[in-house]
This record gives structure tokens, sequence and C-alpha cells, in this order.
């Protein structure tokens, strides 16, 4: 897709109003067209203990994921990225993913390869859903793609040869959808300076708001003299949200699509991930279609090895100083996952990132963990092993996501 195509952004207050355009056509006459979006239903909050939880799969509901817990150290979810490529996204060979990162406590392990390649800049993505311009409200500007079918509800427009099977489109204020997700609770992974709590997510305005607040809240677990990170801080000095679709909603294949918009300052680590709903990390598979730390964007897919709790990485890292736009974190932008049986094709702003064949990323045992329904996370993380010095950046910050949508062949 061009530029112009890149899928709109829906209207910022609740779908009530359609942004209207009109145009002139020749003798005087004109046309208008509105838009409308359709509204989620609100619902309250779905709490997980997660004190002493191994990771994200801790919220998972299959037997034997989420790996150890507790003072034991190791847990499931996203796994680091030691020793991705550097700027500008040079490619490289797959490697072996240390334990540092999103997935694992441990804080050894060996360096995360690279490989793919880009140099393709980042367009701004979005616009309204009938093509007008929405840059004095969000920065962006864009226009719907063409040729799509546009008869499905709620006006969202497939890609051609695609059908909608669900999306979250955070039009209704208040709680997020308890139906869509659930959350991750206190101290989770990788050591990271955040209590996760539901508290700090909300829909405002059209908009998922996941707040990072520096703030100083208790910790019901803390164990004096205890060696596990997540029990020997009697205090968390800043807090965050981390919202996930593990148990209610997961999906085999297709094409996911999210708008956002993220801040790139230190010590911030905001992510939209996959995780496989079967297996223990990293044996059930992970996806990073967008992550964000250190002055990099990464795509990133993982799958086990022969040591527990340690990834085999496909990754590549982008630095945002070569997208040559010094407020590109002051605009909304477009991630994609092009998912099949045979690959999966990471993207943004519609330029391609990465691509990971899935037979070259196999588990031990010989299977793809990338051949079975995955459910999706959306979080911001703060410090830890990989997000860096918070203490110059601004707070409270906030990671707004315009909708989520997922796609998948008729």
């Amino acid at each position: 897709m061009t530029r112009s195509a890149i899928p709109a952004r829906k209207n910022s207050k609740g779908g009530a109003q359609g942004a209207m355009w009109i145009a002139a056509l020749l003798l005087g006459t004109a046309a208008v067209a509105c838009g409308s979006d359709g509204n989620d239903v609100p619902g309250g909050s779905a709490g997980t203990s997660g004190a002493g939880a191994g990771g994200a799969n801790s919220n998972d509901a299959a037997a034997g994921s989420g790996g150890a817990s507790g003072s034991n150290g190791g847990g499931a979810g996203m796994a680091g990225q030691g020793g991705n490529a550097g700027a500008g996204g040079n490619s490289g060979a797959s490697g072996v993913g240390g334990a540092s990162g999103r997935g694992v406590d441990a804080a050894t392990g060996g360096a995360a390869g690279s490989s793919g390649s880009t140099d393709a800049a980042s367009d701004a993505a979005g616009g309204s859903r009938d093509g007008s311009s929405d840059a004095a409200t969000d920065g962006s500007v864009g226009a719907p793609e063409a040729g799509r079918d546009a008869s499905d509800a709620g006006g969202i427009v497939p890609p051609d040869g695609y059908k909608l099977v669900w999306s979250d489109e955070f039009d209704v204020d208040g709680r997020p959808n308890a139906a869509n997700w659930k959350y991750e609770n206190g101290f989770v992974r990788n050591e990271e300076l955040q209590w996760y709590q539901p508290d700090n997510a909300r829909v405002e305005g059209g908009f998922l708001v996941i707040e990072g607040r520096r703030e100083r809240v208790t910790n019901p677990n803390y164990q004096a003299g205890s060696t596990d990170w997540k029990t020997n801080r009697q205090y968390a000095e800043y807090t965050s949200a981390s919202l996930l679709t593990s148990g209610m909603h997961s999906w085999q294949f297709g094409r996911l699509e999210m708008r956002g918009r993220i801040v790139a300052k230190a010590g911030l680590w905001p992510a939209w991930w996959t995780l496989g709903t079967s297996g223990e990390w990293p044996a059930n598979g992970e996806v990073d279609i967008m992550e964000f730390y250190k002055g990099n964007v990464l795509a990133n897919v993982a799958c086990g090895t022969t040591t527990r709790w340690v990834a085999k990485w496909d990754s590549v890292t982008k630095a945002v100083s070569s997208f040559g736009d010094a407020a590109w974190d002051t605009k909304f932008h477009f991630w994609r996952m092009d998912w099949d049986d045979q690959k999966i094709d990471l993207y943004l702003d519609d330029q391609l990132l990465n691509t990971t064949d899935l037979a070259s990323m196999l588990n031990p045992d010989g299977m793809s963990p990338f051949r079975q329904t995955h459910y999706m996370l959306l979080n911001l993380a703060i410090g830890g092993v990989n997000g860096g010095d918070p203490a110059a950046t601004p707070f409270p910050t906030r990671y707004e996501v315009d909708y989520v949508r997922v796609f998948q062949k008729k």
C-alpha cells in the first residue's frame, strides 16, 4: 500500500458523529458522505494475581504455562531483545536470545541475534475514516484504502479478501471492555519498575489510554531479606497497566492491525505483542508487533531452544531518529502483522520491517509455535532490564491506542 492507503483513524468522540467531507463537482453539484463507528459495551476490570507470577502466561488457562513463580524467579511472557541489531535495522543472522527482557526474570543469558533489514522511513498514519484530515487533532493524516469492501458493520473496511473477526474501537469512555480485556497485576517480569494495576487503563475520547505514573505504592508481597526482585522491594515508585486477551480471545493466522501513539523517551517500554496459548515461554512463541525502548522500535519473533527460558530470536531494530522526524512520537502510527502458516510479516506505517519464515523458527521438538492460536497484550513497562532509566522522563506519560483489529481471510 501507498502512504495514502494507510487504514484511517476512527472518529475520536465515540463514533456518534461522522466527520463530513464535501467534494465540489462540476456545474455546482456536491456529494456529502458521513462515517460512523460502532460502540463497544463498557465493563469493569477483571484482575489477575500478579505478585509472584511467572509472567504473561500466568494469566493463561493452559496447564503448565507461566513458567516458575514467586521467589523461583523465571517467568513466562515476553523475552529480551539483548543483542538486537543497531540503528537502521541492518540484517544479520538469527540468534539465541538471552534470559533478559520481556519474558524471563533471570539476569544472565546469551545475546539475541537479528535478521532482516529495512531502511524505509516512516510515514504518519491515519486521518479520519472518510479521508478528511485529522492533523489538528492527532498530528496525522491519511485516507482509506481504495478497493476495500465497505460492507462490514461499524464502518470498518476490511482489506480485500479479508473479513473482520474481532476489534476494539475504544469508543465508550470508562473502563476498557471487560469482554475483551483482563489485566496483569503487580510486579510481573524483567525487574521492571512499574506496579501494574487496572486503574492506569481507561478509555477516553475514543482512545485506550495506558498511563504511566511516577507514584509510590506499597508492595503487599514485600518480604524483608528476600532475594526475589518481586518481593524484596517494599515499594514501587511507578505504576502502569498491562491488558491482555488471554482466556478470552485468541486467533490463528490473519492480519492484526493497531493504530497508536507512543512516547519515545528514556525508560519507557511500550509494546503490542502476542503469545501462544499452549506451552511454556518461549516454546509457546512470541511476536512483538510493536515494541520500543532506548530510542529504537523493534519487530521480533521468538521461539524455544534447548535451554529453558532462553529464546531464539528473529529480530529487527530501527532507531526512531532514522525516521527523520523530530515530532515522530507526537503522531499516531500504524503497526501490522500479516500471519499465515508459512511466514510472519511485521510492518510499521506500511513499511515492511521484518519477515520471518516459520520453517526457520521451530522449537527443538520440530513444532512451530506459530501454527497455534495466540492472544495479544498491550502494555507500558517502565525501566527494567531493557527499558532504561526513566528518572529524567516527565510523568505522567501515555500510550494511546486508537483501535486494534483482527482480520482473517474469507
